[in-house]
């Protein structure tokens, strides 16, 4: 495996620097007008160390919709994590970096009979389902597939709630669909479940593993032997979240609920992975004034509407349809700036692209950057080049320590560092500063992390 695309490479960034002085550094350029990421892959490195050692009986199956990037495909891949994809087209993704078929888990309930097909021919076996309708479509397209029955067991609070689209009830429907793929000769092999993506009830983790619990007992009733416990999502990725909670309840439940170490059990994080690695720069490129009157006092304050480059047709869909609150930060703080009451704006033609209704912000002038942080999950796979606006250009840094850090716990040799051919790399950031020079050399670097049998990252070196 390795990354392609020559601006994916992931720059090595000097031991003083950090995302925000990487962002500082690229929007100091006067030619830089477009909104840009910053993704810090030591990020996604650490998030993965986190789970191995919070939930070390959970195999994590990274959920592609969330981020389909290659670069973040490629890093979860090397580290160990398999797939959970909801498409042939996601499928064929993961499958490009050299991923087995035997990594990924085709987990949508409600599948295309062409998705379907697909699956078969290159050997995409494990597959979810929570009809009858599907059982039936899957024993015409593709018999030999591994079933998972996916039940509803729903938080009380989550961000995206997802049960009133996909699981079947595990009390009414459960066994009448096992006894159908029964009569039907199918070969389902576990449950899995999702109490909804960004889960804020750590408890439904033990009522929906206990409720799995007994649909294994059905389905053992029936012949079945199921070895599959898939938990699904809903595990928090922003900055100062923490997956502790959860975790110490689905370590207790699988001990007291599914204790044979022959049962195995994967989840789908997402947005756990992600969403504290991604920072976002836009630039304020127009700026209007109004006043706004108090209903009461009837008198009139300032309101400031900034317009920056990026909006909810891009990267701030996540408002629309992640349901997501974002929290704007001027790139430089004046101290003594005054504040006002102000909103945000996105570029487009649409009244309705507004990104920040009211917020207090420092008074700031075109030309100024608004930053926002955590911005991984759910924003540039859905994001559109409406009304001709650009998607933002992804930058991917390590810090030097962090990299040397990894080289000396895998006590990597000269063996495992090969010059590759130096491609033409991209100058599109002109600061001067050799965080970005196009004389690095990119090198091929084996990663065998956590005992996994894994391939290489590509990576341009910054001296």
């Amino acid at each position: 495996m390795k990354i392609a695309n020559v601006e994916d490479r992931i720059h090595i960034l000097e031991p003083t620097t950090d995302t925000w002085s990487v962002i500082r550094d690229i929007a100091s350029d006067h030619n830089q007008e477009e909104a840009f990421y910053v993704c810090d892959i030591v990020d996604v490195v650490k998030k993965y160390g986190i789970w191995r050692s919070k939930l070390p009986r959970v195999q994590p199956y990274y959920a592609v919709k969330c981020n389909d990037n290659l670069t973040i495909l490629e890093i979860l891949s090397t580290l160990g994590a398999n797939f959970d994809c909801a498409s042939k087209s996601e499928i064929n993704k993961v499958l490009s970096l050299g991923v087995g078929p035997d990594r990924i888990i085709f987990a949508n309930p409600a599948k295309p009979a062409s998705h379907i097909r697909h699956a078969e021919s290159v050997g995409v076996s494990i597959m979810t389902f929570d009809n009858e309708t599907e059982l039936h479509k899957i024993k015409k397209l593709y018999t030999n597939a591994k079933l998972v029955i996916r039940i509803l067991c729903e938080a009380s609070d989550a961000q995206c709630p997802l049960g009133m689209k996909f699981g079947c009830d595990p009390v009414n429907d459960a066994p009448i669909l096992l006894d159908v793929a029964k009569s039907l000769d199918l070969d389902v092999v576990g449950v899995s479940f999702h109490v909804g993506s960004g889960c804020r009830e750590a408890t439904v983790y033990r009522r929906a593993i206990a409720t799995a619990r007994e649909v294994f007992d059905y389905a053992a009733s029936l012949g079945f032997n199921f070895y599959l416990l898939d938990i699904g999502g809903g595990y928090p990725g922003d900055r100062g979240t923490s997956i502790d909670k959860i975790a110490n309840i689905v370590n207790m439940a699988l001990d007291d609920f599914f204790p044979d170490p022959r049962v195995q059990v994967i989840a789908e994080p997402g947005r756990f992975f992600v969403s504290s690695a991604y920072t976002l720069a836009c630039n304020i490129h127009s700026i209007r004034d109004s006043i706004q009157k108090d209903d009461v006092t009837k008198s009139g304050k300032l309101h400031k509407m900034y317009y920056i480059n990026d909006g909810v047709y891009g990267s701030f869909n996540c408002i629309l349809y992640d349901h997501q609150v974002v929290a704007p930060q001027p790139l430089y703080n004046n101290q003594c700036a005054k504040y006002y009451s102000s909103s945000i704006w996105g570029p487009t033609c649409d009244g309705l692209d507004q990104v920040v209704l009211d917020v207090q912000l420092p008074e700031m002038k075109v030309g100024d950057w608004i930053v926002f942080e955590n911005m991984g999950a759910y924003t540039l796979p859905v994001a559109s080049e409406f009304n001709g606006f650009p998607i933002p250009k992804v930058h991917f840094v390590i810090d030097e320590a962090t990299w040397n850090l990894l080289k000396t716990s895998l006590s990597l040799s000269e063996d495992n560092f090969e010059i590759l051919d130096r491609p033409a790399f991209p100058n599109d950031i002109n600061t001067g500063n050799a965080l970005f020079d196009v004389r690095d050399l990119p090198l091929r670097i084996d990663l065998p992390l956590y005992g996994q049998n894994v391939n290489y990252i590509d990576v341009a070196v910054l001296e």
